[in-house]
């Protein structure tokens, strides 16, 4: 059975969370604004960067590592998993398609039907958009299940439970149907004067890569989403 270990917070910045870590991976609630891993013009203020710091406890020559198992985008907070080995990142990413992941999304405007599916097939252009197309040969087939939670004058809180992992697939397919993410400067309005993308990884469920047992971590719901919907 691996054996949990003790955070030492020594080494990690303001804001991001350590939720679990174990011998085999390490679960942090990663704030909105920190990059999973790396750019061409930032490679230092990223997950990926902050947590090898903090396993090798400040040692430049220490030889531990983490392994990216999947990414959030940089403004989307949330539930994030690394692995410690390569053969356990590959362990929980030959089990991602049965991995539950839920969302939590504010949109704009209200919603005429309250839960449903999206489905489109996605593909990315030259210049890194994601968008919908009919064409199976050009994308992925991809599937979004969403349901209203609370509902303003002009903003809606979705419970989004993302059945297929692409890329950006939670902003495209919300924009596709008329209502995309608060603050959302790419795929939805770009003036719409909110400071960050509302958009949070709330939950993840999967089976432990050694141990098998099923595991949920759960994290908290931002403060900013409760303040947008009280003065929406």
């Amino acid at each position: 059975m691996p054996k949990k270990r003790r955070s030492n917070k020594g080494h990690l910045p303001r804001g991001l969370e350590i939720l679990y870590e174990d011998d085999c991976l390490i679960v942090i609630d990663k704030p909105a604004g920190l990059l999973t891993v790396g750019t061409a013009s930032n490679k230092t203020k990223t997950a990926y960067y902050v947590l090898t710091d903090y396993v090798r406890k400040g040692c430049a020559k220490s030889r531990n590592r983490i392994f990216i198992v999947h990414r959030l985008d940089q403004w989307t907070s949330g539930v994030l998993i690394f692995a410690k080995s390569e053969e356990v990142k590959m362990r929980l990413q030959e089990q991602w398609k049965d991995t539950q992941k839920k969302y939590l999304a504010i949109v704009h405007g209200r919603l005429l039907q309250k839960e449903g599916i999206i489905t489109s097939y996605l593909a990315e252009n030259k210049a890194f958009v994601v968008y919908s197309t009919k064409d199976p040969a050009k994308g992925k087939l991809s599937h979004t299940a969403y349901k209203v939670l609370k509902e303003t004058k002009q903003l809606s809180l979705l419970e989004v439970n993302l059945l297929t992992g692409r890329k950006n697939q939670i902003r495209v397919h919300l924009a596709d149907i008329g209502h995309p993410v608060a603050g959302d400067r790419k795929y939805g309005k770009a003036d719409d004067g909110l400071k960050r993308l509302a958009l949070h990884a709330k939950s993840i469920s999967f089976k432990h890569p050694t141990t098998g047992r099923l595991m949920t971590f759960e994290s908290k719901i931002p403060s900013y989403f409760n303040n947008l919907m009280n003065n929406a």
